[in-house]
Order: structure tokens, then sequence, then C-alpha cells
């Protein structure tokens, strides 16, 4: 039998399974228990929250013929049939690529005709914000009016893109990203079932690459669980199969930068590069360590705020104390400016190695955050009792003399 992704063979087979979106699946419960099935449904939320695993569990839970307390039993005929994708009374369309007048009119044919052995007809539209506006246009008055046996359940990433006229005629239910802490328990449910050996430290990281995408994050343990089935995957390791940086080696650079040790900065940037890792995932990573940094001299306890073990959390705070406010919000800006550019560059390395330049030498920009950094310096050498002298005068000495 060939081998199932663990994102798919792991997907959210009830509402009670379905982790993050609490408020969401009480809804759904309650409606299906007390049949109060509404006919047209829109969920929003970034990817890998739930949007389309809960459409397809209320395929079943609508037509479930022995349904638990609002979750379907996924043992009788119907539950099988819809989880298998045999059933002719549950329709998929991913609108990304099926978004012209012709992909709805197809539905609006078929909605004409009841369903076979089920009591509703439910069609899953993936994407619809990707429709183009006369597919829109010609679902409107499908979509107001639909047989009493048909249920639309809309997914989007980009509710915004939608007209207000489809927005009207929909329930909308927004799907918040799934919390760090919740994804790691889910994750050690997953690596216990699956005998899966990793560290704590490591399901901590990919639960927070998986960035509030639940399937994301399964995806990652997946990729990490395939890089060697004999031993258990450290934290190292899932640094290394992920293509991200240690936080050492950003608390280096913080260094570098504060002591404008220019060699050492670019010797960084060399290692990232020979260790093979992405320059987008570095600079997003550094982003995320300057936030951290931010975080840190803003408030007194981390807990749940940052995910590092202890040892880095005390050497990022050490950094934050070195670094003041105003340049550590001078990096997030210039950093993600930075991460703005790499969509459409080619030269990624001398973008990076120009924006690490200017977070060194604030006197290259002209913008207000970098004249206070510079002053902040200024200020600092004359504490330390350096002699500041203009260039002007000083060459006017030198030619004098």
């Amino acid at each position: 039998m060939s081998y199932t992704a663990l994102y798919r063979k792991w997907r959210s087979r009830d509402f009670d399974d379905l982790v993050g979106q609490d408020a969401i699946t009480r809804s759904f419960k309650n409606q299906v228990s007390h049949d109060r099935i509404g006919h047209a449904y829109l969920f929003c939320g970034t990817r890998g929250t739930g949007k389309t695993s809960l459409a397809k569990i209320l395929a079943r839970a609508v037509n479930c013929l022995n349904p638990k307390d609002g979750n379907p039993c996924n043992e009788c005929e119907n539950c099988k049939a819809i989880l298998s994708n045999t059933s002719i009374n549950v329709y998929e369309m991913d609108a990304a690529s099926n978004n012209k007048v012709d992909d709805i009119r197809l539905i609006r044919e078929q909605v004409e005709y009841p369903p076979v052995g089920m009591r509703y007809k439910v069609y899953i539209i993936d994407e619809v914000h990707m429709l183009t506006e006369s597919a829109h246009n010609a679902f409107l008055k499908t979509l107001e009016e639909p047989p009493e046996y048909a249920i639309f359940i809309l997914a989007t990433t980009e509710p915004n893109a939608l007209p207000i006229t489809i927005l009207s005629r929909c329930q909308r239910y927004d799907f918040r990203r799934i919390p760090a802490e919740v994804i790691a328990d889910r994750l050690r449910h997953i690596v216990e079932e699956e005998q899966i050996a990793i560290e704590e430290e490591a399901i901590h990281y990919i639960a927070r690459m998986g960035d509030g995408s639940m399937r994301d994050a399964v995806s990652l343990l997946d990729q990490c669980a395939s890089y060697d089935f004999q031993q258990e995957i450290s934290y190292e390791d899932a640094l290394k199969v992920l293509g991200a940086v240690d936080t050492a080696v950003f608390s280096d650079l913080i260094s570098a930068l504060r002591q404008k040790n220019i060699q050492a900065v670019m010797e960084n940037i060399a290692t990232v590069l020979e260790q093979g890792k992405e320059l987008s995932q570095y600079v997003s990573d550094l982003l995320n360590y300057f936030r951290n940094m931010m975080l840190a001299k803003s408030v007194k306890n981390l807990q749940g705020l940052v995910d590092l073990s202890e040892d880095n959390k005390n050497r990022l705070l050490k950094d934050a104390e070195s670094m003041p406010m105003e340049e550590i919000l001078r990096g997030i800006r210039l950093l993600s400016e930075l991460l703005q550019q790499f969509r459409y560059a080619n030269q990624k390395r001398v973008l990076l190695e120009t924006c690490l330049m200017k977070l060194a030498y604030p006197e290259t920009e002209g913008t207000a955050d970098a004249l206070a950094q510079r002053m902040q310096e200024l200020e600092e050498e004359l504490r330390r009792g350096v002699r500041i002298m203009d260039s002007s005068i000083q060459a006017e000495g030198t030619k004098t003399s």
C-alpha cells in the first residue's frame, strides 16, 4: 500500500477533532443537532486552519444516518461514501482553476436534481474569490434561492476580494490562526501514534514554523520524520531539514552589527550560504529575532510570546539589552522592506549585504529613525570621552599644518 502523507492521514474526522476553532465547531454541532442548517456558508481564513476539513465534516454530519451529538459517525454508508470521495451528492470545486461562467453553469444544472440516497447535496467551492466577475454574477441567483436540499460552502483566503452581493448571502465564519501551543499538542499526539522519536524542542520549533497553519506544521513534521527513521529527531536536525538558522547565528550577527565588524557580518552570511540555507528564510528568521528583541525590551514576562529554549532566551535578553529600541525598530523596518524586495530580486545576497550595512551605519540613510540612531551613537561616544570633530574642521586643520 502506498504511503499516505501525515496531513491527509490525520485530517480531522469530526467537529471535536478539529482543534483551534472551538467557537466555530461548537456552532456547527448545535446547528446539526437542532436541524437548523443554513443554505450558504462562507469560511474565511489563512491556509491550513481547517476550512476545507470543516466543510467535509459538515457534509458528512448533515447526511449521517447515525449522528452523535452533532458529529458524523463516520461508519455508516453515507459517511463512508463521502470519506472515500465516491458520493455524487458532495461536489468539490477549486475555483482557482475552474473560475469561468461555464463552471458555475454546470453547478446550476446539477443543483436542479435532488440528492440520491442522502438528505442534502453539498457544494464545496474552494478559493471562491478566484471566480471571474461574470461567474460571480451567474452564481448569485442560485446562491440566494437554492433548493431546500442544497448547501453551499464557500472557502476563501481573501474575503475582501469577494463582491458584497456574495458576502451578504452567506453566513460568514472567520477561522483564526491556530496558536503554536495548540499545534504542538496536536503534533505530540501524532508522533505518539506514529511512533516518531523527536525532541520536545524540535516539536515546538515545527509548531512555530507552521505559522498558525496546522496543515503546514504536520507537513513539516512529515518532512523531518523522513530525515532519519533510526534515531531521535533533534532540534538541530529540524533546523537542518527545514533550511532554518539557529538562534546563535543571529546573536553573533547582532554582536557584529553593534561593533560595526563588517567582516564578521559578511562571514555570517557566507556561513549560512555554505550550509545551503535559503536567504529568504534567513531574513524571515532574522526579522523574527528582531521582533523577539522588541518584545524582550517591552514586556517583563516573555512566556507564551517567545518560543525559545532557556539558553536562547538568555542570549536574546542580552542582545535586546545591548541594542536601543530605536535601532531594533529600524532593523524591523529594513528587514520587512528587504523581504518585499526579495520577491522580484535576482541578487538577493547583494540586497541582504546592503541592508545589513545600513543597519551598521545609520549615516548611510536619511530617514528619521536612522538619524535618531546616529545621534544616540554620538551621545554614547561623548559619554565614553571620545572626541567628536567635524570632518571639514579635521581637513582644514590638516591643510594648515
